[in-house]
């Protein structure tokens, strides 16, 4: 057989090595979380290890049913896929099953299905397709289009509501910033970002202007610091910059300032339409309100639970905080605690790191893609990724705010484990084509 048409010769080996280790390592600490002497039995599916052992078979069923599929088949199957997650996230709004107040999840059976999981790779696969028939993404239309297939499935993941995983799809902006998205837009956001967490850290207290007797609220203090800037930044431009220069920049500079106004005085409203528990999250995670017993329970006993590791940890199933199951949601969203408790920092570090270089492996791949459809949809992975790994330990160690995103492979859950394993399954798969498609 041809090397170039001998795809098994071609998969990325340290790619499936890295999905194999992260598995293992994450079904041995949800065995930790939620180990029960009298029930040690590693594949009890009355316990969630046992049930995690059957999704992992499942899991490896269906990414290795995803190697024998051609990579044409899944090019053409990409918008077809995205629109059938759609409908199973409409359906899931009708007769979806509620839990914790989401209604995300169909029952099947003593399982639970989360379509939202999956609105991952269908994304990604659609974008991809998009974005890879285009000569640019400097058309407005091709941006609206492009924002419209992000966006379709956050608005019917938000409306279980599901707002963690309706975040993760900020992990797009990425690949289009790196296929041509203006990195002005990318400023924006993140001096939008800044502005929301300055308004609300200033917003309760009064500030004195210098060199006077006058005093102004927080917020309104914000905005004088804003003309200041803005003011000095007038001066500079008319005293170092060309005069057929200055006209653009002083028109960005009016938009700037009265665009960053608007903003802080809107950031109220827009904290006001969030759910009061969301709301009480964002206020502690700014060090704005103490709640040890309420809403910042699950963050002060992680962050705990972790530092009590120390270097080397306390030893596999030896946690305290982990045995006696002190950290809500040990074995889903905070998993990461259980590793800082057992395995210490050493530990940790060596599952970021890990993570790292699987986020890395998956940018080697799309720049070694001779299809721009792979070269995208690689990037695709390695932003999805990168930005679960930063929101959950973000979470575990008070760095973020509580919204529910799980560490992938090492979270409970079968959707989780199924979602990440097709995704990573299809990049394999077209990495495998490499030598041999040129789309």
């Amino acid at each position: 057989m041809n090397r170039r048409e001998n795809i098994a010769h071609n998969i990325d080996k340290p790619l499936v090595i890295m999905y194999l280790l992260l598995m293992a390592m994450g079904w041995a600490n949800i065995y930790s979380a939620a180990y029960d002497p009298e029930h040690a039995n590693l594949f009890d599916r009355g316990r969630e290890y046992g049930a995690q052992s059957v999704w992992i078979c499942v899991s490896l069923l269906i990414g290795a049913g995803m190697l024998l599929v051609r990579g044409e088949f899944i090019r053409d199957l990409a918008y077809p896929v995205y629109g059938f997650v759609l409908v199973l996230l409409i359906l899931v709004l009708l007769v979806g099953r509620e839990v914790n107040g989401a209604k995300a999840w169909f029952g099947v059976g003593g399982f639970g299905i989360q379509p939202a999981e999956f609105s991952k790779f269908a994304t990604a696969l659609a974008l991809s397709k998009y974005l890879s028939g285009l000569k640019t993404l400097k058309e407005v239309r091709s941006r609206v289009i492009s924002a419209m297939l992000i966006l379709a499935p956050v608005a019917l993941i938000m409306l279980q509501p599901d707002t963690g995983t309706a975040l993760v799809s900020g992990a797009f902006v990425l690949v289009l910033y790196r296929e041509g998205l203006s990195g002005n837009i990318l400023l924006i956001a993140i001096m939008a970002a800044i502005l929301v967490v300055l308004s609300l850290i200033m917003k309760e207290t009064v500030y004195q202007i210098p060199f006077t007797d006058h005093r102004l609220h927080g917020q309104y203090f914000l905005v004088f610091l804003i003309a200041v800037f803005s003011f000095l930044a007038f001066l500079f431009v008319r005293k170092f910059i060309l005069k057929h220069q200055r006209k653009r920049i002083y028109a960005y500079l009016l938009i700037g300032f009265f665009g960053s106004a608007a903003f802080i005085g809107s950031v109220d409203q827009l904290i006001d339409h969030m759910p009061a528990h969301q709301q009480t999250r964002i206020r502690v995670l700014l060090g704005l309100e103490y709640d040890p017993r309420g809403y910042g329970y699950n963050v002060e006993q992680s962050k705990t639970a972790i530092g009590s590791g120390g270097l080397l940890g306390k030893g596999y199933l030896q946690g305290t905080f982990t045995k006696y199951k002190y950290v809500p949601m040990q074995s889903t969203d905070f998993i990461f605690c259980t590793v800082g408790e057992e395995w210490g920092f050493l530990g940790t570090t060596a599952v970021v790191l890990l993570f790292g270089a699987l986020i890395l492996r998956c940018i080697q791949i799309s720049d070694r893609q001779r299809s721009r459809f792979t070269r995208i949809y690689a990037y695709c992975v390695a932003s999805i990724f990168f930005l679960h790994l930063m929101i959950n330990v973000g979470m575990a160690i008070g760095l973020a705010p509580v919204i529910g995103i799980p560490l992938p492979f090492f979270s409970y859950g079968g959707s989780s484990l199924i979602g990440f394993t097709v995704l990573l399954a299809i990049l394999v798969r077209l990495d495998a084509e490499r030598l041999v498609q040129l789309r």
